[in-house]
């Protein structure tokens, strides 16, 4: 199986999965036709399924107009069925798709959001909620339920490679560098981001054990991460919820 990254719009990300044993390839989230109609027409690939993480208008944008030139299946969260566009299959967090995908409950930026574990490839399309050195904005969720997201997902082993949403990773790190991240990490990240901006490759892909020396929503158990955030000794739920707030007004 093979991952496909595609930018977006003016910094999404969606992903096609091919898994050329079947000939099946898989598109998560779909925020805009024509570059991924171009990558499966490049590719040779034909569409057969499609995963929403959830309902924000840029990652269902191109839905229709990519149903329209290469039908498929649409899968989404059955919670927020109501929300997703012309969804054929609804599932519920725990369920295994085709292809392979563990559906994770991943609420926080919004009620219904969910993320997709592929054990077999070591990837967590995560969208919006734990991002690259980051994690989304809490349009619906609480700091709570953003906290057990992503606790979920730091249980997954270390080699996970993350794929987000949006392509945030300078703003992200940037804001990562306040909180005591790991001082080596951090370097190396801060040198590889213009590289990557000047050849055009994608931030995104980090390792979780990567994010887990530099991501401070993956940290707030350290202690240094709880004074570099204004609450020395406050507990991890604590601290998650004031780096988000301090984030939201940065």
């Amino acid at each position: 199986m093979s991952i496909e990254i595609i930018r977006c719009l003016s910094d999404n990300y969606a992903y096609l999965v091919h898994d050329a044993a079947t000939d099946e390839t898989t598109l998560i989230d779909a925020p805009e036709a024509a570059p991924i109609l171009t990558v499966l027409k490049n590719r040779g690939w034909t569409l057969t399924h499609v995963f929403l993480t959830h309902h924000h208008w840029d990652h269902v944008e191109g839905l229709a107009a990519i149903l329209a030139a290469a039908p498929a299946q649409v899968w989404g969260n059955g919670a927020d069925a109501g929300r997703l566009p012309a969804l054929d299959h609804a599932f519920a967090p725990g369920d295994t798709l085709p292809g392979g995908a563990v559906v994770l409950d991943a609420p926080g930026h919004t009620l219904g959001h969910v993320a997709f574990h592929y054990p077999a490839l070591k990837a967590l399309f995560s969208a919006d909620s734990l991002m690259t050195h980051g994690c989304g904005r809490l349009f619906e969720g609480t700091a709570d339920q953003m906290f057990d997201t992503i606790a979920r997902f730091a249980a997954l082993p270390d080699d996970t490679r993350l794929y987000s949403g949006h392509d945030y990773a300078k703003a992200n790190l940037d804001f990562a560098a306040r909180y005591a991240p790991d001082t080596d990490a951090l370097a190396t990240r801060q040198a590889e981001l213009p590289v990557l901006a000047r050849t055009g490759a994608p931030t995104t892909g980090t390792t979780l054990g990567s994010e887990k020396r530099i991501n401070p929503y993956l940290r707030c158990a350290l202690p240094q991460v709880a004074t570099a955030a204004g609450v020395p000794g406050a507990d991890p739920r604590t601290v998650l919820a004031e780096i988000r707030k301090q984030k939201d007004n940065a």
